[in-house]
């Protein structure tokens, strides 16, 4: 008799260690960054190092219940576990939904980076393009996605790394700019540091919270990881680390060099450094590696939605077709049918290409704040359940727990409350909403008695 196909885990450490490293490296950082420095100036290195600290908070909260539980769907099984049916199916299905438009957000950057080789080239057709090699990349096997994701996030990481040392040099000893030091001026010459005031930040938070959108995605690697208690820790240990060399150290050197006033959304602040020094090739080397940024976080996108549709299928809470693993190890239906929703993110981009960007972003950050917050949470009943020497016991503790918890959840409800504030980011309080509404209605009249 054949043995049923089941989720392989095919994922080795140095995949989890790359994914981890690149999953908060996207489009949030490479096209997202311009809008947040416009908002604040150089001073959105403090919105970067704030939003960074509540994410590492956020990671070890999520790494204390993933290495004891290592399960596929994460913190979705751990709301289910620890909340309630109800918490796990609404997290689980807004894990979905969150990047189902995050993926939209991406294969959209997709189409913008094209325009640099392909000028008024329709970007719906890239965006379909991108869509569709993605899928295709996680239908065959989760070793074929590890590997993937290993070689994008190696480019990513790679490519910032030398930017950062020839930023250095432009810098410091004025590397093709004839010899002429740039200095660090430009972090303070237009208007101050903060030419925005405080304001300035608050106002970038949410396009900065967007940037670390992803960096959970661990937490669901943990069902297909070889070694889940060794590969967790180390992979959100390193968050706080990359967060300072990755964000405030690449958009430190980019500020400096290119004067963060002339800066704008159509292109990526990446490409504009290196064109404002004359190093044409540059440029273009570094638009294929933004865009390599955004089909790797589609990619993930495509893994994360497939894995939470089958998770949720195999607790009776989504359609029992999403339960079928294919040849190959992976949930293909589930997959399959991320994909097909993803199709609407073409349709968007053929006819509101200009808006569809900001939409999707501030419509993914209230996803990703509810599930950030649902973490925080699930994570308090979980000690809770625990005895003082289970406790004790715990090999990966929270971080500065309970205060770190409680400074997270605050900073998470300004956010949201910064996002009804600005007229761009309304849609998602909206959006949002009306989306968590839909899913209580559906679980009570469809998978309450599940």
């Amino acid at each position: 008799m054949n043995k049923k196909p089941q989720l392989q885990r095919g994922l080795e450490s140095r995949h989890i260690t790359l994914m981890s490293l690149g999953a908060a490296i996207g489009v949030g950082l490479f096209l997202g960054s311009a809008g947040a420095i416009q908002l604040a100036g150089p001073a959105i290195l403090i919105a970067y190092a704030l939003g960074g600290i509540v994410i590492f908070i956020i990671m070890r909260a999520l790494g204390e219940m993933a290495v004891e539980n290592p399960v596929a769907g994460s913190f979705s099984r751990y709301a289910r576990d620890y909340l309630g049916p109800l918490a796990g199916f609404i997290t689980g299905w807004n894990y979905w939904f969150l990047w189902i438009v995050t993926c939209m957000a991406e294969i959209t950057a997709v189409g913008i980076y094209m325009q640099l080789w392909f000028p008024g080239s329709p970007k719906w057709l890239w965006a379909l393009i991108a869509l569709i090699v993605m899928t295709i990349v996680n239908l065959i096997a989760v070793k074929t996605f590890g590997e993937f994701e290993f070689w994008f996030a190696f480019i990513k990481i790679f490519a910032i790394i030398a930017m950062i040392v020839i930023g250095l040099g432009i810098i410091l000893f004025g590397i093709g700019n004839d010899g002429i030091a740039v200095g660090f001026s430009n972090l303070w010459g237009h208007g101050g540091f903060m030419p925005n005031g405080i304001k300035g930040i608050f106002m970038s938070l949410p396009i900065v919270m967007f940037a670390y959108l992803g960096v959970e995605m661990i937490g669901t690697t943990a069902g297909e990881a070889k070694n889940p208690k060794k590969v967790i820790p180390h992979a959100i240990d390193t968050v706080l680390w990359r967060i300072l060399i990755f964000y405030i150290g690449a958009l430190t050197i980019i500020m400096s060099i290119y004067p963060w006033n002339e800066i704008n959304t159509n292109n990526s602040p990446f490409v504009l450094m290196f064109s404002q020094v004359g190093i044409r090739y540059a440029a273009g080397i570094i638009n294929f590696v933004v865009l390599t940024a955004a089909l790797s976080s589609c990619n993930s996108g495509i893994f994360s939605t497939g894995r939470m549709l089958f998770n949720l299928a195999e607790q009776n809470q989504a359609p029992a077709i999403f339960k079928k693993v294919g040849r190959g190890g992976v949930p293909t239906v589930a997959i399959l049918a991320s994909t097909f929703v993803l199709l609407i993110g073409v349709v968007l981009n053929y006819f509101v290409a200009e808006k569809v960007f900001t939409w999707l972003t501030s419509i993914s950050t209230f996803g990703a704040i509810w599930t950030w917050m649902i973490i925080l949470i699930s994570q308090f009943k979980f000690r809770k359940s625990l005895t003082k020497t289970q406790v004790s016991k715990l090999t990966y503790k929270a971080f500065w727990y309970p205060f770190g918890s409680y400074l997270a959840i605050v900073f998470l409800l300004l956010v949201v409350a910064l996002m009804g504030i600005f007229p761009d980011t309304q849609i998602a309080l909206i959006v949002g909403p009306i989306w968590i509404l839909a899913l209580v209605i559906l679980y009570y009249a469809k998978y309450k008695k599940a």
